[in-house]
């Protein structure tokens, strides 16, 4: 079983796949953003890095559904390796961030990568206004993050939405992190397991 949690910087990844390996013990496979190379520099001149960045991300999200295939466990995954190419590179090229060139240079490696991995099983997306995605970003208080702009989490905010309306390779759940406070609230954590359960009980 592959469960995949997507969502925009800040709304709740990271905490929630924390949550759901331990209610399932299951493995949990993290997005390694302390140990990006390249996050503290993009964040700094994001013209510079950003092609630089999207290659490791990708590389690094493409290993991990390797290694998800491979050792055949039950897993939930912080984020999924179509954000980056569906929402992250697309709309630094939308922003003048990354050449064209470079971008369908990244776009032509994630399709082919694409063509050689599974859909997970479930993907639960987290939905999350600005206001929202500010407060838990400050709150967690990493340092590269302070240069984020609000125009920028709110770009990203649209182009998930614009991803999630068409995704339909395969099962989709959705999760409006602005009333459930799943982080803090044991009762809303349980309503999310709940809706879980009603998936998969048709995946096996």
């Amino acid at each position: 079983m592959h469960i995949a949690i997507a969502g925009n910087i800040g709304s709740g990844k990271t905490t929630l796949t924390t949550l759901l390996s331990k209610h399932y013990g299951w493995q949990a496979l993290y997005e390694d953003a302390d140990e990006n190379p390249y996050l503290s520099d993009f964040y700094e001149d994001m013209q510079r890095w950003s092609f630089n960045l999207q290659i490791y991300f990708l590389n690094s999200r493409f290993a991990q559904v390797q290694e998800i295939r491979n050792t055949g466990k039950n897993v939930i995954q912080d984020r999924t390796i179509y954000e980056d190419a569906h929402i992250f590179a697309p709309n630094l090229h939308a922003m003048g961030l990354m050449t064209t060139r470079d971008f369908e240079n990244y776009f032509s490696l994630f399709r082919l990568m694409d063509s050689l991995v599974k859909a997970p099983d479930l993907i639960i997306y987290l939905r999350a206004s600005v206001p929202v995605l500010v407060s838990q970003i400050q709150k967690r208080g990493r340092d590269y993050e302070n240069a984020i702009r609000i125009d920028y989490l709110k770009r990203l905010n649209e182009r998930y939405e614009a991803w999630i309306s068409t995704y339909d390779s395969g099962k989709l759940l959705i999760i409006d992190v602005d009333e459930n406070k799943f982080h803090e609230n044991a009762e809303h954590l349980g309503e999310i397991i709940n809706k879980i359960d009603a998936q998969i009980n048709g995946l096996f």
